[in-house]
Parts: C-alpha cells; structure tokens; sequence
C-alpha cells in the first residue's frame, strides 16, 4: 500500500495534492465468495443505503445466503424480498453457475486479472463494473480501475479537466501498475467533498 501511494504522489500532482489534504485513502476489503459477489449485484446501479436494506432483507428471509437457499427460494418469493425481476435471474445465474461446477470462485485468488474476468463475464449479470470492483476489495488486485464506476468517472472529469471517454482512459493509464490505489484515492475525494463516511455491510 505505502509503495503504491509513495508511486502516485510521485507522478502525479493532483493525487499529491488529494494526499497532503486527507492523507491515505479510506480502504475497505470484502471476503472473497459468493455472499460478496451477491451484494456487488444487488449494488449494481442503486445507492449502496438501497442495496444494503435489500441484502439485509433478503438475508432475513432466507437464513443464509448461499448458491443452495438462492436457487431453491421462488422469484416471486425474492421479488417480494426487494429485489428486481432483473436481479433474480442474475443471483439465480450465479448461484447455478456454482452448483453446476461451471465455476469455482475459491481458485480465482490464484488467477490474473484477466483470467478472473474471463470466467466470471461469463455469468448472466456479472459485467466488468462488478469484476472490478470484486478484483480491487475481493482480491486485491493492485492496477484495477472501473472505470463504469459514476463516481471514479465524474471525479476524474472534475480533477483532470477531462471531458471524453478517451481522455479519462489516457489520465488513468498513467497510474498504472497501481491504478487500483489511485481508484480509493477518487472515491475517498468524492465522499469526503459531499461529507459523507463508506458504508460498510
């Protein structure tokens, strides 16, 4: 961590400026597995306030959250628990992916980057937002940035002058191999602008 920090104040002036106001990011990390793949679908295009009281009342009903308690419970019955139509097929699709073997999650520590993405784009609902957001606090893979994220994509806008796609892709090259840490360093801006704490579940 201090390597990658010591890395970014060095080659680029804005994050310098980021760490001299707030110092080191805010860095949470989530186990790897299921349960955690789980809340990043539920987390997909909603405030994380929403998808925690969707998880927490999913969880309530069933027990326990697993790929068995997913796929045995109805859709109409998790639909009734707060989540979409559309997130029912995406939870389902994983939790079969699983039961199936088609996937191992506990193997894809010991893989690249890459080759985690490959495996797990492959299921229904799973794009590259959630991939990278499971490779950075799951994994902890060190040149990650998702750049799908609204707030890593505004913040880099506001911070770089950039207006294009093209032009947040050349800002974020230069970080890397540590694209990752210069990732917590936006959001922690970005949450510490509209005075607002990480909210952990």
């Amino acid at each position: 961590m201090d390597k990658a920090i010591e890395y970014l104040i060095a080659i680029d002036p804005v994050i310098d400026q980021l760490y001299n106001k707030y110092k080191k990011p805010y860095i949470s990390t989530r186990p790897e597995g299921f349960e955690t793949l789980c809340k990043l679908i539920l987390e997909q295009q909603v405030s994380l306030a929403s998808a925690k009281a969707c998880y927490l009342r999913l969880k309530l009903f069933l027990g326990e959250i697993t790929p068995t308690t997913i796929s045995k419970a109805s859709s109409e019955d998790l639909n009734a628990n707060s989540v979409s139509r559309q997130k029912v097929i995406y939870l389902k699709a994983l939790s079969n992916a699983i039961l199936e073997k088609e996937i191992d999650l506990q193997t894809l520590s010991l893989k690249s980057s890459d080759e985690v993405r490959k495996e797990l784009i492959k299921i229904k609902g799973i794009g590259n937002w959630t991939i990278d957001v499971y490779l950075m606090f799951s994994l902890h893979k060190e040149n990650v940035i998702p750049l799908g994220d609204i707030a890593i994509k505004n913040t880099i806008k506001e911070l770089y002058s950039c207006s294009s796609d093209e032009q947040i892709l050349e800002v974020s090259n230069k970080w890397k191999p540590y694209r990752t840490m210069a990732s917590f360093f936006l959001w922690h801006y970005y949450l510490e602008k509209r005075n607002r704490k990480p909210l952990v579940y």
